[in-house]
């Protein structure tokens, strides 16, 4: 189930990387409950009640402004398994989801794009089967005419060069397999996060993470840009300008890598992730 609840939270909060972060969130509360003894009948409609309600947390938190909705009394909507609304929600960016309410936007997702029914939305959302028809009519009106809009180009922030720098160094090691040249980088606490598989802390542990690329052929390492951030893309070998199978962040400090965040078992990630490749050329030492 983890590849769809990271695709429901990816797109509830506009970001594959947040959305990564509150699939692990809702995981661990339920995995603390379960182990307290409350194992519920529907596991699917509670799990993702547990991820839809982490969801909101982190909207609330990071401050992004709600609206309100009322509850209109809809006892039917035009076409409640409508493909062309279906077409479009699963073709929406993340940002034009972000421009829906949140009643509007779970609605969209679980039943657009995740194939839910209302009874289960209704189950995962606690709330009544009026009130859903009534957020997804609106939902699926708003994002019909933002696809029929010109998509306007996305602002960037200006890029750290020092990181772009080190990160193509790091890349170029990464891809002449100088494995040596990588752990010498390694701060002694350093972190590794293998999504979806493993977390380890230190130097010596981490290490044996280099060894691990050492032993497989499949990967080829380019720069680029994960949601604006540097970032490492990976692409298959045959196919070095083709589209990344997944990417790695790096986290520096003080000229020293202090984290790696690995997508290699989480390459779900990718569904509608926003990422640029960059040219080699732009950062290479200079």
């Amino acid at each position: 189930m983890r590849a769809r609840l990271h695709r429901y939270c990816s797109r509830m909060v506009g970001s594959v990387l947040d959305g990564e972060d509150i699939v692990q969130e809702a995981l661990a509360k339920g995995f603390v409950a379960i182990r307290n003894g409350d194992m519920p009948d529907k596991i699917e409609s509670w799990l993702f009640r547990i991820a839809h309600n982490s969801a909101l947390d982190f909207l609330r938190k990071r401050a992004r402004s709600r609206e309100r909705e009322s509850e209109v009394e809809l006892d039917t909507i035009a076409d409640e398994n409508s493909a062309l609304d279906a077409r479009i929600a699963a073709e929406a960016s993340l940002a034009e989801l972000m421009q829906l309410p949140p009643a509007q936007r779970c609605t969209v997702v679980l039943k657009d794009v995740l194939g839910h029914s209302l009874e289960e939305i209704g189950e995962i959302l606690e709330t009544t089967e009026t009130a859903i028809k009534g957020a997804l009519q609106r939902g699926r009106e708003s994002l019909r005419k933002l696809a029929a809009a010109p998509r306007a180009a996305v602002p960037r922030p200006p890029l750290n060069q020092q990181d772009m720098r080190r990160l193509g160094d790091y890349v170029a090691a990464f891809n002449a397999r100088d494995f040596d040249a990588l752990r010498g980088l390694l701060a002694d606490d350093v972190k590794l996060e293998l999504v979806n598989r493993l977390r380890a802390e230190g130097k010596d542990y981490v290490g044996n993470y280099f060894g691990r690329y050492a032993d497989e052929a499949h990967w080829h390492f380019t720069t680029g840009l994960v949601e604006g951030r540097p970032a490492i893309l990976v692409t298959s070998p045959d196919r070095p300008d083709g589209p990344p199978r997944y990417f790695i962040l790096i986290d520096w400090e003080n000229g020293r890598i202090a984290g790696i965040r690995d997508f290699l078992f989480a390459d779900y990630v990718m569904d509608g992730v926003d990422y640029v490749p960059q040219p080699s050329s732009s950062v290479g030492p200079q």
